[in-house]
């Protein structure tokens, strides 16, 4: 890589009309950093710095046309792995410039005939040869065209990733990529090959075979790659493709791709990948009809670990310069690893938290372990501390943390069982964007019961002001991956991968420095959690865990907790006239953020412990406990 960018642009290219918190000093580090050779910047900046602003600044420092040489790369691409990301991004106005594009499934064609049709089953890609007269005013094609011809084009990961190769987005000076903490999985979930009836068109056609080993796998994939490429002839030998005939050339033609990437990686001696493969069952009826004695088996999944190869192809060739934002960067030279660069390449940005402490203060109300041999006696005794914690918070809006819809079914099962269910709401996995801003936008102080909702998400004010942990974030250990790199003994990136999930999820309810939220610990096993990721954590955050405090909550009465005619106002008023701050019932009194309920100082049982065994030193703590107990059955979770 050359020293292409001009780091002196990056405040004039700073959208806001004034810096807030850190934001000056984080340019200055950000520019100093590029200025100094790096061809990578990471950039870990918590809740609250105005991340997409640095993102506009960096990105205006890129190479513009009028000073590229025509073979060179110019202007900046900026993309974020969340959708709600790129939402907020579009709705900005100081990002005006950011120019979007998003896949063609999200919009729908302007033909008159095809109203309600989206552009990717629309007539030009349903009819070979087809000469569309509205193209020039398609949404989808006028947005490409801006996006591809301006000096910002903004996308998400994903569809960064796919146009890799793409003549229209060529490689560019500098790629900013927003949220970058989880580029690594991100990248191994898009390189997962998917073998089954929802991906294979043709799936009840095929005889698959037992796979028990990633060679065979690799020899199925070639096999599966020539009978999909016969198929797709088929459908571009038509003169006109139904809508239906036209999914199934594109997911042939995205197949095909897959398969040829996997086989030619396996093949190649110099690639790191390290390849999986995970078979179910085949369905028992599937096999009625079998006269042979050849073994079939079911679907599979074709998982690549330490994707270099591939993010080297969708990412690391796709720019001269790299800025990397994130809060959760937690150790620079693991992310490195992950992600195939070399940390001396590489300069670490590390932004200030400028929320106060007392403002998102942590508490320690555990019931015991959440493992899966322990649940079923630890949830209801966490399932009674919500319906307190209710009491504590009658006028105000709160999120639990249930972290797989089997906890979340029975959560919610036990709170109409308390009688508590007209202040509870839940989502499934079809309608969790809809239930999500349904609630957002009720004046009421209702309980929502979420899944996987710990990133990407902006309770600001009273939107939330409380929320709970129910459950230790540990990746699942039956997936392969999981085992695989437990099995080397990597528990530091088990440990760190939680304590990331956990940083994020504490973000949620408090968004701004005068905001404030409360975050409640119920599974005994986030407090080992800490321990072990201690070396990992950045200091505000660290901050946080040691002013953990145990509060004094109500004695356990359903009835109170959905009554709000206490200090907040009634119900349905939002926080009414009280301050909102942790304001309880049933003779509980208030108190300011950080302290406990009845005053004192006596702290959490986190603390304390940490208080008599003296305060561990950061180089001390996390790695080395990581490497001797390896102690699966404190972590074991089979159930997503």
């Amino acid at each position: 890589m050359t020293q292409t960018v001009n780091p002196e642009r990056i405040f004039d290219a700073f959208p806001a009309p004034s810096y807030r918190g850190n934001q000056e000093q984080a340019l200055r580090d950000i520019r100093d950093a590029f200025a100094a050779g790096n061809d990578v910047v990471l950039v870990r900046a918590p809740t609250g710095s105005g991340k997409s602003l640095l993102a506009r600044s960096v990105a205006g420092c890129a190479r513009t046309i009028d000073e590229a040489e025509p073979s060179e790369a110019a202007g900046a691409y900026y993309t974020t792995p969340q959708v709600s990301q790129l939402d907020d991004v579009a709705s900005d106005d100081l990002l005006a410039d950011l120019n979007v594009i998003r896949g063609k499934s999200n919009y729908t064609c302007i033909l008159p005939q095809e109203r309600n049709t989206p552009v990717n089953q629309a007539p030009c890609v349903r009819e070979r040869g087809y000469d569309c007269s509205v193209q020039h005013r398609c949404p989808y094609f006028s947005d490409r065209a801006i996006a591809s011809n301006r000096s910002i084009a903004a996308m998400t990961l994903a569809y960064f990733m796919q146009t890799a190769g793409s003549e229209v987005f060529r490689k560019r000076d500098v790629v900013v990529i927003d949220e970058a903490h989880g580029l690594a999985e991100w990248a191994e979930m898009y390189a997962t090959i998917q073998l089954g009836p929802r991906t294979v068109p043709f799936w009840d056609d095929l005889r698959v075979p037992q796979i028990d080993s990633i060679e065979r796998a690799v020899r199925y994939a070639e096999n599966l790659e020539q009978t999909c490429t016969r198929r797709k002839d088929d459908l571009l030998a038509q003169e006109t493709l139904s809508p239906r005939e036209v999914r199934e050339r594109d997911r042939l033609q995205e197949l095909i791709g897959e398969l040829d990437w996997f086989v030619s990686d396996f093949r190649d001696p110099q690639s790191p990948t390290t390849w999986l493969v995970d078979q179910s069952e085949r369905n028992a009826a599937s096999t009625d009809d079998e006269t042979d004695d050849e073994e079939l088996g079911g679907p599979l999944t074709i998982k690549p670990m330490n994707p270099e190869k591939y993010l080297a192809h969708t990412v690391w060739d796709r720019g001269n310069k790299f800025a990397l934002l994130s809060a959760t960067i937690l150790n620079k030279a693991a992310f490195c690893r992950q992600v195939g660069l070399n940390p001396d390449d590489v300069a670490l940005v590390d932004v200030s938290h400028t929320f106060p402490v007392e403002n998102r203060p942590l508490y320690d109300v555990t019931q015991g372990k959440m493992t899966y041999e322990h649940r079923d006696e630890t949830t209801p005794d966490i399932a009674r501390t919500i319906v307190r914690l209710m009491q504590r918070h009658p006028d105000e809006k709160g999120l639990i943390h249930a972290h797989s819809y089997n906890i979340q079914e029975r959560l919610a099962d036990l709170l109409r069982d308390f009688g508590v269910g007209e202040r509870i709401r839940v989502h499934d996995r079809d309608g969790r964007d809809a239930d999500l801003e349904e609630w957002k936008a009720s004046d009421d102080p209702d309980v929502f019961i979420s899944v996987k909702m710990e990133e990407a998400l902006d309770l600001k004010g009273d939107l939330c002001r409380w929320q709970v942990l129910c459950k230790a974030p540990y990746l699942n250990t039956g997936d392969s991956r999981v085992a695989h790199r437990l099995e080397e003994g990597q528990w530091a990136w088990y440990y760190r991968t939680a304590l990331r999930t956990i940083i994020q999820a504490c973000g949620r309810v408090v968004r701004a420095p005068d905001d404030h939220g409360a975050t409640y610990l119920a599974d005994s096993s986030l407090l080992d959690l800490f321990e072990r990721a201690r070396t990992d954590m950045p200091d505000w955050f660290a901050a946080q865990v040691d002013r953990m405090s145990t509060p004094e909550l109500p004695a356990f009465d359903p009835q109170a907790a959905c009554d709000s005619s206490g200090p907040g106002g009634r119900r349905g008023s939002g926080r009414g006239g009280g301050s909102g701050r942790d304001s309880s019932t049933s003779g509980s009194q208030s108190e300011s953020p950080g302290q406990s309920a009845t005053g004192s100082d006596s702290g959490s049982a986190y603390t304390r412990s940490r208080s008599r065994s003296g305060s561990r030193s950061r180089s001390q703590s996390g790695s080395s406990k990581d490497s001797s107990s390896s102690p699966l059955a404190d972590v074991w979770d089979t159930d997503g």
